[in-house]
């Protein structure tokens, strides 16, 4: 029996999916570092007046999972599929309502660098973002779940490969080119009000 960390946890969400209570207590120490990372990832370039933590994001993470009564985790690269585009609803919900409340705040633009899909060096504006994932998902769906999981989710090639049901080869070549359209989708944007 394979006892690898990602074969353990995706034991203990299928015991979790049977009804396991206990399971669920011993996946979420497992799993929590993994989601913290992948949160603070996708805060860290966000601009200083922020608000939102990886930490209350993560608990807004486990709130939505505990409710989804009707999922069958089939192992952990699915779970962390779900999550990720969780994180991403959380993330837009946040920055929209926070948008509101700005009344009519511009939004900024957002640069994408070549070695990760959203640059470290300038503001995220995760609307922009999600509205440009929206718009690839229409053209490409594919190529818009690849970004889905390797960003929010922190997914690697190989795991994301295996939710796809595709080859790495073919999450790499989806993952470039993906952030090329991206690139140019969100190079084009005015900002808001412009």
């Amino acid at each position: 029996m394979d006892s690898s960390p990602a074969h353990e946890i995706t034991a203990l969400l299928q015991a979790w999916n049977r009804g396991d209570q206990e399971a669920l207590e011993k996946v979420t120490p497992l799993i929590y570092e993994e989601l913290h990372r992948a949160a603070k990832r996708c805060l860290s370039g966000c601009r200083r007046d922020q608000t939102l933590q990886a930490t209350a994001l993560i608990n807004e993470l486990y709130l939505r999972v505990l409710g989804m009564n009707r999922i069958s985790w089939q192992n952990r690269a699915h779970f962390f599929a779900i999550c990720a585009r969780q994180m991403r609803w959380i993330l837009t919900d946040f920055y929209r309502a926070k948008q509101y409340q700005k009344r009519g705040a511009g939004a900024e633009r957002v640069s994408l660098d070549e070695s990760a899909v959203l640059s470290r060096e300038t503001s995220r504006d995760l609307l922009a973002i999600d509205q440009a994932l929206t718009r690839l998902a229409v053209v490409d769906q594919r190529k818009s779940q690849v970004v889905e999981l390797r960003f929010f989710g922190g997914l690697s090639v190989k795991e994301t490969a295996e939710v796809l049901k595709v080859s790495p080869h073919t999450v790499m070549r989806d993952w470039k080119l993906a952030r090329a359209w991206l690139l140019s989708e969100l190079s084009n944007q005015k900002p808001h009000g412009a």
